[in-house]
């Protein structure tokens, strides 16, 4: 039978990477967008030959998760929360600090938490793979500079992995968090990236582990290696996806 998956934030980034290995992988993806409707219904007529849908989610949103949950089909195999707002994009939302901040933890942690308790139920019977996309920032180590709401939001959706997953020591789920470094992703680029000149960005990928920055494609083959039946070794598994920098955390400032 064919496996589903559920990814959240599919429109850009990371969540594209896997919406894509994922279908091509064979599995029925479903994937979310917030305000990139274009962009996910570009990536649907990429994939027309696979077996692909799109939802809206404001994720953090009960209402809004409520239409999603009664779209959804009874079984979910797969749940990737990728979806979130960084340090620059959550200025998209409020221009205010002290909203931006709530919308952090609104949308990072307690729309992460909301949706995964909403379908660990879906699971229960015949088992699953729920897949956490944190950030080497709050999830692995910290960063002096960075914003706290931020790293705050990133530690709290590690810390629900790790308590899940030994609530579900004993069930047919398997939980577990993956916390990327610099991605080549928009939200990398608008955090950190777009305000530095040619030279200086040069300058800071070459300071970076491997000099290089992490391919959102690399960080997707990891989320598929966690939904096959051996990674269950890992169950619970906060995951440094960091090229090493959560072990060289200075060669990154601020």
């Amino acid at each position: 039978m064919k496996k589903t998956v559920l990814v959240t934030g599919g429109s850009s980034g990371i969540g594209t990477s896997i919406v894509k290995l994922f279908a091509e992988k064979g599995f029925r993806v479903i994937f979310t967008y917030n305000s990139r409707k274009e962009s996910a219904q570009k990536i649907v007529d990429q994939l027309q030959d696979y077996d692909v849908q799109m939802f809206h989610f404001s994720q953090g949103n009960l209402e809004s998760q409520e239409a999603l949950l009664a779209a959804l089909p009874g079984r979910i195999d797969v749940l990737i929360n990728n979806a979130a707002v960084g340090s620059a994009t959550v200025k998209r939302l409020s221009d205010d600090k002290y909203e931006q901040d709530r919308k952090m933890f609104e949308i990072n942690a307690l729309g992460v938490l909301w949706l995964t308790e909403a379908i660990i139920p879906r699971m229960i019977e015949n088992g699953g793979k729920i897949i956490n996309i944190s950030s080497v920032g709050g999830g692995i180590f910290h960063f002096p500079g960075f914003v706290l709401a931020d790293g705050m939001s990133k530690a709290a959706l590690t810390h629900m992995t790790r308590q899940l997953a030994a609530e579900h020591a004993h069930t047919k789920i398997d939980i577990f968090a993956v916390c990327p470094g610099a991605t080549d992703t928009d939200m990398f680029q608008s955090s950190t990236l777009n305000k530095l000149s040619d030279d200086q960005r040069k300058k800071f990928v070459a300071e970076l582990p491997k000099k290089r920055l992490i391919d959102p494609a690399e960080i997707a083959l990891i989320c598929e290696f966690l939904t096959q039946e051996h990674s269950a070794v890992m169950h619970g598994a906060v995951i440094d996806a960091s090229l090493g920098l959560g072990g060289s955390p200075g060669m990154i400032k601020k």
